[in-house]
């Protein structure tokens, strides 16, 4: 009887002690999937993340804005994230003015807004790129002809060495951030002649595409069939291209902050701890975006 009571404490004792090993390896493994380490510091939660995060901005940088959206409320359900496409000066107004925690822009902050606190934070990079209606034989221009082109200098694409057919000048309203890059680019900053101006990427393509004779520009991420991309000096619009700068047309995609990230509410700061993580990175490269080196 004592050598059957001495087997079952033994067991007992066994069974006890797998327990507390699978307990104490489950604790180890939970706790190297949150210890995450970001540019702004270490995440390491013992309690579910709460919140709200709130973008505004640039229509451009929409399917960034949706992917990590999701993305992030996908691994944090307790999150409100929200998103809205008013801009790149819209956006950045919202955060200056703190409507919005975040601002999208496709274009850079001016000396005054980050006087006003505007801290940039770039998260890809994208070309501009200059299409025509898929009909246009014409599949090359030179930066002075394109600026003779927006300015009204050259109506027809006669001229140009392609059809008898009147040119079409479509852009993107005031206050988009693709047109101020565009025209800075040109050094014609609010002296275009435009035909049409619309007021996201979608509309400039959808009426470049169904419009005989029509010149637009868009985003390099969203390019599609529908229309003829134009090189610019001889130089198109590649993945490479754009990342080194040999394609003149490029500027950055950047998310501001009114201050510090360091200085934001928590649900803000771990949006950019996710944006800076392996999951982050592979969302944005998803949407087709460009990622910089230096990232």
């Amino acid at each position: 009887m004592k050598k059957k009571h001495e087997d079952r404490m033994n067991r007992n004792e066994k069974g006890l002690l797998a327990a507390m090993i699978l307990i104490i390896g489950l604790l180890a493994i939970g706790s190297r999937g949150n210890d995450r380490q970001g540019s702004w510091g270490q995440s390491d939660r013992s309690t579910p993340l709460r919140g709200t995060v709130t973008m505004a901005g640039s229509t451009s940088m929409e399917p960034i804005a949706n992917a990590l959206a999701e993305g992030f409320r996908n691994r944090y359900p307790y999150v409100m994230v929200t998103a809205e496409f008013t801009g790149s000066s819209a956006g950045i107004e919202a955060v200056l003015t703190g409507s919005a925690d975040i601002g999208n822009s496709s274009r850079r902050l001016r000396p005054e807004e980050k006087a006003a606190g505007g801290v940039e934070h770039i998260v890809a990079l994208d070309g501009i790129v200059i299409v025509t209606d898929a009909g246009n034989p014409v599949r090359e221009l030179t930066k002075e002809q394109l600026s003779a082109i927006y300015q009204g200098k050259v109506r027809n694409w006669q001229e140009l060495g392609g059809q008898d057919r009147a040119i079409v000048v479509v852009g993107r309203e005031a206050g988009s951030g693709t047109r101020e890059a565009f025209e800075e680019y040109l050094e014609l900053e609010d002296q275009c002649d435009y035909a049409n101006e619309l007021n996201s990427t979608g509309a400039v393509m959808a009426r470049v595409s169904s419009t005989p004779g029509a010149v637009g520009y868009v985003s390099w991420d969203v390019l599609n069939d529908t229309v003829a991309v134009l090189a610019i000096d001889g130089v198109r619009p590649t993945e490479e291209a754009i990342r080194t700068g040999r394609y003149g047309l490029s500027r950055p995609y950047v998310m501001v902050t009114k201050g510090k990230v360091e200085e934001q509410r928590e649900a803000v700061r771990e949006f950019f701890r996710y944006l800076e993580s392996g999951e982050g990175r592979a969302l944005l490269e998803k949407t087709g975006v460009i990622l910089s080196d230096s990232q």
